[in-house]
């Protein structure tokens, strides 16, 4: 496998110890080499936290100098030796699947937030494949990971003398930044192409070290390419159809021939969003020139080991292209790569409309979907339904993994000091069993404590930035450190409400000002540089913020980033989130806040509609949809102000003889040790592995062996449906009642299917909301004499509701497949006649 030289290296070799150390960003949630990049220079290091930045920038003098000094030497020694340590150590994944036939996971996105120092990121996409790098690194899950490296990446955000947003694009230069060239063994740069209508697209391959995770990232930013096409990858999200295509064809075409570049061969394709689906043609294509099976034979194998992971809650949230465009640059690709027609290419990602969805592509080319919360599943499930006609909306074949935050790099200091000294070091990288019951033994006295320094060092924070809104007002000092802070920053989108805390600005104002029991409130956040009406949202705190009554107690902080995250989340007491039930997927803002004792103030959308106990915050709503009704919003703006008027600020204030509030406290101590371990990305990386990656390793070497012979099995088994699925029919519905059963018997014409490639089943809807539906298998009893097809089921069920209420069903079966997901035929018969 080709490896990275640093042609580079700061230090004259590339297997020089600083080099290798400002490489891996593990530091980005490792701070035990913080003190070696502040001793080469604290300035430069304070300014941009880039350990490869602080490298390139100083001289060799400079260097040369400090690495004589017996201080640096020593602490450079204990970093190296605790870094080999780390990596030296087991892992959960090792220890608990040493037989597994997983080896390699390659995981797809458009976005990784890993740090400020990359800058590839917009926000809760790229937080969460972020996070899981960090957690498969911990755990020593083999995950590999594709991206794009962007030259501007998404928008930085300037606030005008207005209130006005303005957005900037600096540059990101790759010398700059924690990324080494990917060279082959002959030390050549490695470079993937595309083929696209009028050039052939150059795609340069770059690695990032993320612990023991390697994630690759292509650029087309290549002399050798034309002007346009280095434009390419220049801007995340970039405007336009055409430029979108592109980067999602640079990423799940381009991404897969990079994998086999470096000699990789992953069992799993983990497709994060809708973007990288098209790596489930160039994947299939790659078995199929492997193997020379055609291509639908090359789907059938290659997507058992496809995941498709959905974070989308409405239907205008997926990428869809126009035939036209699609046609442009797929026509060839489709009939000289994948051996197939274009059109047949094009109905991979069609259902009833001629446009392309990118989704429908990911679902049809995948062995299992899932999305980001469970209110999420329940959604998509919704969205996805048109896929499978005649399915119950519960069994369109889409789960739930709920996202989860890698703990490590969203705690502050003063919280990792309290949870080593109550659960030990590497807490965050084993099963987290017992986290709960050993935190619940935390002493109010050590939370407060925790809180109050995480609190103190925010106001620092906010001081220091001293950016706009009340910031500007010098004769008031710009928050306090003892007083009850309110957080809210978020992407300003219609959806999101981000003005509801703002639909009585007075009632707010009071709030805030109130001299006995005051509240402070730092806001943040972006809008698309094209969304005009969340630009407009955003210009109404700004205006807010220079209220007179406010001066001191309110503040605004723009470029809401990576870095201004965690000092928000490690500082704030309540976080609060008011999306429009159910568009927010997931939501993992809130889950930063509860290794640091935040509370959570929020809307019963995403994660916290599964996560919510009086015990551990407040809930806004009444879990129900209301859609964009003004009334219902004014209703809930004024349930959001009597909660912090009754509750929350109360209960803050609410102190003992020792100044500690223990009722507020014994609510954090909930919130800490019930929900920080459940909503760690350490338990959804756990959970993906074990429920999807193992399986789909498994069931995809299954496929692939014996020359595909499972493969063309389940492929045939699904076209002798689809040609006689029409035929089948109720011949006789017969069911005997008694005083304590029903006993049901069936007689089905099933011509040219195999008995066994059927399932008939007796099924009833729940008997109230939230309850499983009613499903029995029925028993094959005998073939019908002289009935070519005609077979005889039974089955006996409880006579707890009438017979009527049941219905029977034929359904596809076979062992090896996932039904509906991959055969979504079903036959439904009427209620049966008493006998």
């Amino acid at each position: 496998m080709p490896s990275p030289v640093h042609s580079y290296g700061v230090l004259g070799e590339s297997d020089d110890p600083l080099v290798d150390l400002a490489l891996d960003l593990q530091w980005a949630w490792n701070h035990s080499s913080d003190e070696i990049w502040g001793l080469i220079d604290p300035q430069l290091w304070e300014a941009t936290h880039n350990p490869w930045f602080v490298l390139q920038t100083e001289s060799r003098t400079r260097l040369q100098a400090i690495s004589a000094d017996p201080v640096f030497q020593e602490r450079l020694r204990t970093t190296l030796q605790q870094r080999r340590n780390i990596y030296g150590s087991s892992t959960w994944f090792a220890d608990t699947h040493p037989n597994s036939p997983l080896t390699s996971v390659a995981y797809f996105s458009m976005e990784y937030a890993l740090s400020e120092a990359l800058p590839i990121y917009s926000g809760g996409l790229g937080n969460v494949a972020g996070d899981q790098l960090k957690s498969a690194s911990d755990m020593g899950v083999p995950v590999v990971a594709i991206g794009l490296l962007y030259q501007r990446g998404y928008f930085r955000q300037a606030i005008d003398s207005g209130g006005n947003q303005r957005a900037l694009y600096p540059y990101n230069d790759p010398t700059q930044l924690p990324v080494s060239p990917v060279r082959n063994e002959s030390g050549e740069w490695v470079r993937v192409t595309v083929k696209f209508p009028s050039f052939t697209l150059i795609l340069r391959a770059w690695q990032v070290r993320v612990g023991r995770v390697r994630l690759y990232l292509l650029d087309s930013n290549d002399p050798a390419n034309t002007p346009a096409a280095r434009g390419i990858t220049s801007e995340l999200y970039g405007a336009g159809l055409e430029l979108r295509l592109q980067q999602e064809i640079a990423l799940g075409i381009g991404g897969w021939r990079l994998l086999q570049a470096i000699g990789l061969q992953p069992e799993v394709c983990h497709l994060n969003e809708g973007h990288a689906a098209f790596a489930v043609l160039q994947r299939a294509a790659a078995f199929r020139a492997a193997t020379g099976q055609p291509f639908d034979v090359s789907l059938a194998v290659t997507r058992a080991g496809n995941l498709f992971t959905t974070h989308t809650p409405v239907p205008a949230g997926f990428d869809i292209f126009p035939p036209d465009l699609m046609r442009c640059y797929f026509s060839r690709y489709a009939e000289e790569t994948l051996g197939i027609p274009f059109d047949e290419m094009l109905r991979l990602g069609r259902n009833g409309s001629p446009d392309f969805n990118m989704a429908y592509l990911a679902i049809r080319g995948s062995g299992a979907v899932n999305g980001v919360s469970r209110l999420h599943g329940a959604v998509s499930r919704m969205l996805f339904q048109p896929l499978f006609p005649r399915w119950p909306k519960d069994e369109v074949p889409v789960q739930h993994v709920t996202n989860g935050v890698h703990v490590p790099t969203w705690d502050s200091r003063w919280a990792d000091e309290l949870w080593t000294t109550i659960c030990g070091r590497g807490r965050w990288r084993g099963k987290l069993e017992n986290l709960t019951e050993n935190f619940r033994a935390s002493t109010d006295e050590q939370i407060w404590r925790m809180r109050g320094a995480s609190r103190a060092a925010l106001v620092l924070e906010v001081r220091r930035r001293h950016q706009y809104g009340a910031a500007n007002a010098p004769s008031h000092p710009l928050l306090d450190p003892n007083v009850l802070t309110l957080g809210f920053a978020r992407r300003f989108a219609t959806y999101k409400r981000p003005t509801l805390l703002l639909h009585d600005p007075a009632r707010l104002a009071r709030i805030l000002s109130n001299p006995n029991r005051p509240v402070q409130l730092v806001v943040a956040g972006k809008a698309h540089p094209s969304d005009l009406t969340g630009q407009a949202l955003l210009r109404e705190w700004i205006h807010f913020m220079a209220r007179p009554d406010i001066q001191g107690r309110a503040v605004f902080l723009e470029d809401y980033d990576l870095d201004l995250a965690q000092h928000l989340v490690q500082g704030v007491d309540v976080w609060i989130n008011t999306p429009r039930r159910p568009w927010e997927a997931c939501g993992t803002s809130g889950m930063k806040i509860l290794v640091n004792g935040g509370l959570n103030l929020s809307e019963l959308d995403g994660w916290w509609a599964e996560a919510y106990t009086p015990e551990v915050g407040w809930a806004l709503g009444d879990g129900a949809e209301h859609g964009e009704d003004p009334a219902w919003d004014a209703a809930e703006a004024s349930s959001l102000y009597t909660i912090l008027e009754r509750e929350v600020v109360p209960l803050f204030y609410e102190r003992g003889r020792d100044g500690i509030p223990s009722n507020w406290i014994a609510r954090i101590r909930q919130s800490m040790a019930q929900l920080t371990p459940r909503f760690s990305s350490n338990r959804s990386v756990r959970e993906y592995t074990e429920t999807y990656y193992l399986k789909a390793a498994a069931a995809y070497r299954k496929r692939s062996s014996d020359n595909a012979a499972l493969g063309r099995e389940i492929l045939n088994w699904r076209r002798n449906l689809d040609l006689h699925w029409e035929e089948i029919r109720l011949a006789r519905m017969e069911v005997e009642s008694n005083g304590t059963s029903h006993r049901f018997r069936l007689h089905i014409l099933i011509p040219g299917i195999p008995a066994a490639s059927v399932r008939v089943e007796l099924y009833a809807d729940p008997v109230k909301p939230g309850d499983e539906p009613f499903r029995r298998l029925m028993d094959l009893c005998h073939e019908l004499p002289g009935v070519t097809g005609g077979f005889c089921f039974t089955a006996e069920v409880p006579n707890s509701r009438p017979a009527a209420y049941y219905t029977a069903r034929v359904i596809a079966h076979h062992p090896e497949a996932s039904v509906p997901l991959e055969a979504p035929h079903i036959v439904w018969f009427s209620a049966p006649s008493r006998t």
